[in-house]
Order: C-alpha cells, then sequence, then structure tokens
C-alpha cells in the first residue's frame, strides 16, 4: 500500500520523471541557475541539496553516491571540486527559487533556481 507516500508526479510516468529529475538536476549544477516551471524547481531543491551535502565531503562513497544519481561525471566533478568547498560552512540552504512571469504559451507558472 502506498499510504501517505506523495510524490509530485509531474504529469509523467516514473522512469521518464527520474530522467527529467537527473538531467534537471545536471543542468542546475553545471549552470548554477535554470530556468523552469514552478512545480519542477519545488521537486528539485531537496534533491539538489541533498547531492551539494554528500559533495562537501570527497569521498570514495560521495563520490560513488553522486555517480549513481547524476548522468556526467563533469556535475559530480563540479559538486565535488568547487560546490562542496564553497558551501563546507553552510548547514543548507544552498539554493533560492525565485518567481517569475508566467510563460506566454501555455501560462505556466515559471520560477528561477540558483545557487545561492
Amino acid at each position: 500500500m502506498r499510504h501517505r507516500k506523495v510524490t509530485n508526479s509531474l504529469s509523467r510516468k516514473r522512469d521518464p520523471r527520474r530522467a527529467l529529475i537527473k538531467n534537471l538536476a545536471a543542468s542546475i549544477i553545471l549552470h548554477e541557475k535554470v530556468k523552469t516551471t514552478e512545480a519542477k524547481a519545488k521537486v528539485m531543491r531537496p534533491i539538489v541539496e541533498k547531492l551539494i551535502t554528500h559533495g562537501k565531503e570527497d569521498t570514495l562513497a560521495a563520490r560513488r553516491y553522486l555517480i549513481a544519481r547524476l548522468p556526467t561525471n563533469q556535475s559530480v566533478n563540479k559538486i565535488i571540486e568547487i560546490l562542496g568547498p564553497r558551501y563546507k560552512n553552510r548547514a543548507g540552504g544552498y539554493t533560492r527559487i525565485t518567481k517569475l512571469n508566467r510563460r506566454s504559451g501555455d501560462a505556466a507558472k515559471q520560477a528561477l533556481i540558483e545557487f545561492v
């Protein structure tokens, strides 16, 4: 039974949703800010913050954790070499979501997710 297991499905089945989350997380890490829909930004915030927390310590276990959850080694290296040391003394709250105007095509709520 799936009592109290609430997840935002983002109108996708499981595998496409997982691929979307992996690729969006890699984009946020590589470009340090991404303009997307508000729902996707809200889903991505805890995921990206957990990845940064694991990247604070450069251990083999942390690197394997990141490799399993990100599609490219370039994003894994950026977390461990740049973002982890940058947020070493910060206890959390590495990202910020800024709401933007609605998209003109379908009036979807837009948001900018970026690192603090």
